[in-house]
């Protein structure tokens, strides 16, 4: 069975090169050692040395070369804009005082998994809500040391 044994960053590895593709959602992005199936329904065993968080365009580096290209998965998200910077804040620290993962696009709109209660919480809060299918990739947290810096829009 194929072996993927390290991670490289999206942009650090030759990506036309990819022997396959691995679509997995967020909660499936954050692994050490696991059994996966790639996109054309062939298995291989991730098997890194600690767990890492998976970003959409990492390379997976097989151990007997080639790689295996990440691909975010389209999930149930809602995608928050407000009309100021102001009130962006105000709804960033209600969802953060509820412990939600929420990724912040380069426009600055805030995007949480879709949650009917949030959704309703944030639209009473003067927000304007689209829910649609999107890869969501939320921010790491300010204690995680394990990430590596790219864009997740």
């Amino acid at each position: 069975m194929r072996q993927a044994i390290d991670v490289t960053p999206r942009g650090s590895w030759p990506e036309g090169d990819a022997a396959a593709s691995v679509t997995l959602a967020f909660d499936d992005r954050h692994r050490r050692r696991i059994r996966l199936t790639d996109d054309r329904g062939e298995d291989f065993l991730l098997n890194l040395k600690s767990a890492k968080v998976l970003h959409d365009g990492d390379g997976l580096a097989l151990e007997d070369g080639g790689y295996i290209r990440v691909q975010a998965a389209l999930e149930a998200v809602a995608d928050i804009k407000t009309a100021s910077a102001a009130h962006t804040a105000r709804i960033a620290w209600h969802i953060g005082n509820r412990h939600t993962p929420v990724q912040v696009l380069d426009d600055g709109t805030l995007r949480i998994r879709d949650d009917h209660v949030l959704v309703a919480m944030i639209e009473g809060l003067g927000a304007e809500v689209v829910r649609h299918q999107a890869p969501f990739a939320p921010e790491p947290g300010a204690y995680d040391s394990g990430s590596h810096a790219h864009d997740h829009a």
